[in-house]
């Protein structure tokens, strides 16, 4: 028999949390979900959940805190862009 493995729950603080880690660690989401012991899936999930809330919510925010929140957004979507170009490229290279 196989042993099934008990799935966690977390809070919706430590979810918020986590996504503002990752935001203002500067980190890869592989690296932020390590540090916070839970999976890139999980992390990325919460985070567009997050996000699309928050896209619905009026923001207080002033222009420069919207600037560098899109900032941020823009490296972290270079980045996946980045990661996803590499593994495009070894796929491409493996199936050749």
């Amino acid at each position: 028999m196989s042993k099934r493995r008990r799935r966690r729950r977390f809070s919706p603080d430590f979810k918020k949390e986590a996504v503002a880690y990752l935001q203002d660690s500067g980190k890869l989401l592989a690296e932020a979900a390590a540090d916070l012991g839970i999976s890139k899936s999980s992390l990325s999930r919460w985070r567009d959940q997050l996000e699309g809330v928050r896209d619905e919510e009026p923001s207080g925010e002033s222009a420069e805190q919207e600037l560098e929140r899109l900032r941020k957004r823009v490296r972290r979507l270079e980045e996946e862009r980045e990661i996803l170009k590499k593994a495009a490229a070894f796929f491409a290279r493996e199936s050749e």
